[in-house]
């Protein structure tokens, strides 16, 4: 195994399916994972998540997302694929992108090289109160799989355990 991960879940579990992060975040404490994978949950994301770099050499970012496709729809996007506009990510006042662009300005040396969103489409963002719609609340097990994924891709870790 080699490389170290953060996985930052991002999301308001107090609105529908803005809480697919956190329901993810929770679902993933679950799993055994690699020491070298830290897991972490911010109800705020955008600069808040650069508190969390620890100079790791991947980064997968875990949110709602409001892309225009069916809800559920697990989006998998790399750095060089992600949007310029914080507009259609659910990253609560910033995008990611321009979170990290200004990280790797302000602090090369702890910003993660590799970064990856991974996206859960969703229909709701204004119920207070109100849990994961089903469509939202049936792609977590999928996009958890896609984290997995990433992480024995860029990491070379093989293999996870908790892995169904």
């Amino acid at each position: 195994m080699s490389g170290s991960a953060l996985i930052i879940c991002i999301g308001n579990d107090l609105v529908a399916d803005d809480g697919v992060g956190h329901v993810i975040y929770h679902s993933l404490l679950l799993r055994e994972l690699p020491d070298c994978v830290r897991i972490r949950f911010s109800g705020l994301g955008g600069m808040a998540m650069l508190e969390e770099f620890r100079g790791e050499d991947l980064l997968v970012v875990v949110d709602a997302v409001q892309f225009g496709s069916a809800a559920g729809t697990i989006h998998v996007l790399s750095w060089k694929d992600l949007p310029q506009s914080s507009s259609h990510v659910s990253c609560h006042g910033i995008g990611i992108r321009e979170a990290i662009e200004v990280s790797r300005k302000l602090y090369p040396e702890t910003t993660p090289g590799k970064v990856w969103l991974v996206g859960i489409e969703g229909q709701c963002f204004d119920r207070l109160g109100e849990d994961l719609s089903a469509a939202v609340a049936a792609s977590v097990e999928p996009a958890i799989d896609k984290i997995l994924e990433i992480l024995r891709t860029d990491l070379i870790v093989s293999p996870l355990s908790g892995e169904s």
